[in-house]
């Protein structure tokens, strides 16, 4: 086998598959998709010209030739881990710089007290947070992490979900303050709405909004989502809004049960490459772990 053929992601794979015996327990060591180490299996047997494991009724398990990979995997990862401890060494002051992008709904309604937190606990660190609702190219360099709703994140990079954003409708608290029940969405057609404006590229809410309110009462579109939060609070029309903003400002009254259609996901995605970086690693293993969304 030419050993060009060969990375170390490749045997990062190898080894997680060997480690589980399994694509799914590959995929949550990897922070990759099931399917995503499915086809990286099939197009590194088809690059080598060998079988790397076998499938039986007990899961993946390794042919001589992917043991012996796999047991290469586990040296070359001794060896990086051996690097990265002398590098770093007992030094717990991370330093570099953290290039981030996300939304200003999420920044402003999730990570920003996040964020402090975490410039005080790592001084050293420096913080560059891109607030846009365009998708930056992380492979390009873009950014390093991107926080994203999204159900369908790119196969070509790496990361978690951390959650599930859910939408309701909201309207002015002063206006709504007697209604004692959520209410279905049948019963508010008639109010007057606002809803996002199509440069946002919200398809599957200007679908529901399609469908559910009638065009002619829906003369209000703004193209940004904490816009439209103020807006409402002035008593001007309803809107949906995360549940995430909407739930906490006192000014807003939640007038029906979350929307199951418009749930996204929640991601925090990194280049493969990147995630090896330890100040990258660290922010985003401790943004797993402090924010939750239910």
């Amino acid at each position: 086998m030419n050993k060009q053929k060969i990375r170390w992601d490749d045997l990062e794979i190898v080894l997680a598959i060997a480690k589980t015996g399994s694509l799914s327990g590959a995929s949550r060591i990897l922070d990759v998709a099931h399917a995503t180490v499915f086809r990286w299996l099939n197009e590194m047997e088809r690059d080598l010209g060998v079988k790397l494991f076998q499938r039986g009724r007990n899961g993946y398990a390794a042919t001589p030739i992917g043991h012996d990979l796999a047991e290469s995997a586990m040296r070359v990862e001794n060896e990086i881990l051996g690097a990265e401890r002398r590098v770093v060494g007992q030094d717990r002051q991370l330093a570099g710089t953290i290039r981030l992008t996300t939304t200003d709904t999420l920044y402003l309604g999730l990570l920003a007290g996040f964020l402090a937190a975490f410039r005080k606990k790592y001084p050293e660190v420096r913080l560059e947070v891109v607030i846009s609702n365009q998708q930056k190219d992380l492979s390009r360099r873009e950014a390093d992490i991107a926080v994203r709703p999204t159900n369908s994140p790119p196969e070509a990079l790496v990361g978690r979900q951390i959650g599930i954003i859910k939408q309701a409708v909201y309207g002015q608290k002063q206006q709504w303050h007697e209604l004692e029940s959520e209410m279905h969405v049948s019963d508010l057609q008639s109010q007057q709405w606002m809803s996002p404006d199509p440069s946002m590229g919200d398809k599957p809410m200007e679908s529901w909004m399609a469908k559910n309110v009638p065009e002619s009462n829906c003369r209000y579109r703004i193209d940004s989502v904490l816009a439209m939060q103020t807006a409402v609070c002035q008593g001007d029309c309803l809107a949906i809004l995360p549940c995430y903003i909407g739930d906490v400002d006192e000014h807003l009254h939640r007038l029906t049960q979350p929307i199951p259609e418009l749930e996204t996901g929640l991601w925090v995605l990194t280049h493969w490459d990147s995630k090896r970086v330890t100040r990258i690693n660290r922010l985003m293993k401790e943004m797993f772990e402090s924010i939750k969304l239910t």
